[in-house]
């Protein structure tokens, strides 16, 4: 599997090199859209991430032309700790002058999750249109098994045709998730998945070495968005 790989010596000057992709995409998006469109995601490389957002460029982004989305979620309350709302809320979002519609949470005070993703793609569509949106950037991490987003190894969300969001049961805690679908995110503009720690060597390895990546065990590997795809790693991860 061919992968662009940007290799940083810490997970800091990782999230700096982030930082810096994710503003020149902002300017190159608002010159042609006059918005920019990013997917959120959680855990503890892009939580440092946004909070260096909020740091170095909390003042200077446009954001009144930002619009956050997230590419998976706990269904959880949102200030459970395990909410990935709540850590971008408490690392980013409180920190900056984001107008509040321009964050879109997936709802998981809905009463079923199943409601939650179809509310999350009704969403999606009026704020987009009729045709899948493509995210100017969607940030993707890496499970040691190969999940990204909630889309975990054999999970029936990796062969969806239709749907844009889905509610998962994912085989680690807590296990009612919801997700963004392949058929949203391979429309991605700007791919990142951000990787970084020794334990995710073994799994980025087996990605290199992946011959059929479309047909992959992996769902890292068997997305394959149209746009940019770049692999951030640490040196610990890259080995």
């Amino acid at each position: 599997m061919k992968m662009d790989e940007h290799v940083y010596s810490d997970l800091a000057k990782l999230n700096a090199g982030v930082l810096e992709e994710i503003h020149r995409v902002i300017e190159d998006a608002l010159s042609k859209r006059r918005k920019f469109t990013i997917a959120l995601s959680g855990g503890h490389t892009p939580s440092q991430l946004y909070a260096l957002w909020a740091e170095k460029h909390g003042t200077d982004t446009p954001w009144d032309s930002v619009h956050l989305f997230w590419g998976d979620e706990r269904y959880v309350p949102k200030d459970d700790p395990q909410s990935n709302y709540r850590m971008a809320r408490e690392s980013l979002i409180s920190r900056v002058p984001i107008p509040a519609g321009n964050v879109h949470p997936f709802r998981t005070e809905l009463p079923t999750p199943e409601e939650a993703a179809a509310d999350y793609e009704a969403e999606l569509r009026k704020f987009f249109g009729d045709e899948p949106p493509a995210f100017d950037v969607q940030l993707l991490g890496l499970g040691e098994e190969g999940h990204t987003a909630s889309l975990f190894p054999g999970s029936p969300a990796l062969n969806e045709k239709q749907r844009w969001a889905m509610s998962v049961t994912a085989p680690v805690q807590p296990p009612r998730r919801l997700t963004l679908t392949p058929v949203l995110l391979n429309r991605g503009r700007n791919t990142f998945f951000l990787v970084a720690g020794g334990k995710k060597r073994e799994i980025l390895q087996k990605l290199r070495d992946e011959q059929n990546p479309e047909s992959s065990e992996y769902p890292a590997a068997s997305l394959q968005p149209g746009g940019r795809i770049i692999w951030y790693l640490d040196k610990a991860a890259a080995g």
